[in-house]
C-alpha cells in the first residue's frame, strides 16, 4: 500500500530542495520535450534558480506547494493569484502515484478561495496527457516558449 501524499505551502528552507525537484523532473521526466538538448535543459532548469525561487515564495500573489510521502519531499507546483498553474514538477521515480493530481488538487483549491473562475497553463508535451485527464482542455493552438513546444490549456474551476 502507497504513503498517503501530503501537501503544505513551500517555505523559504524549502528553496533548495524545490530546485533540486524541479531539476530532476526536468533533466528525466521531461527527456520529450527538450530530447536532452544540453542548453534546452540548462535556459530551462535556470529558470527556477534558488534566487528566483526565493522571490516567488516571498511573493503574496504566488502560492508554492510541496508534495510530502513520509516526509520525504517529491513534488512542488506553482499557482499565481490571477489564475495560471505555472509549475508542477514530481521526482520522477514518484511519477503515476497521485502526487501530480495531489499537487494540482491543491493549486486549484488556493485558486477558488481567492475567487478564480478558471485554471490557466501551458503544457509541455509531458504533461498533456496529465492534465486532460485532469480536465484540462486546449485553449489555444500550440506556442513555442524558449524553444520548448506549449500547449494552451484552461479548466473551469466550480465555487
Amino acid at each position: 500500500m502507497e504513503a498517503r501524499i501530503s501537501i503544505r505551502q513551500a517555505a523559504l528552507a524549502d528553496a533548495g530542495i524545490i530546485h533540486r525537484i524541479i531539476e530532476r523532473s526536468i533533466r528525466i521526466g521531461c527527456a520529450l520535450d527538450h530530447r536532452n538538448n544540453a542548453q534546452q535543459v540548462s535556459d530551462w532548469v535556470e529558470q527556477h534558480n534558488a534566487d528566483q525561487l526565493c522571490r516567488w515564495l516571498a511573493d503574496s500573489r504566488i502560492y508554492l506547494n510541496i508534495a510530502l510521502l513520509q516526509d520525504k519531499p517529491v513534488g512542488v507546483g506553482m499557482a499565481t493569484a490571477d489564475g495560471d498553474i505555472a509549475l508542477c514538477h514530481v521526482q520522477p521515480e514518484w511519477f503515476r502515484r497521485g502526487v501530480g493530481r495531489a499537487l494540482i488538487d491543491d493549486l486549484e483549491a488556493w485558486l477558488r478561495i481567492r475567487g478564480v473562475a478558471d485554471a490557466h497553463l501551458n503544457s509541455t508535451r509531458t504533461g498533456e496527457a496529465f492534465y486532460r485527464h485532469l480536465g484540462y482542455r486546449e485553449t489555444a493552438s500550440p506556442l513555442l516558449h524558449r524553444g520548448l513546444r506549449t500547449l494552451p490549456m484552461s479548466k473551469p474551476l466550480p465555487s
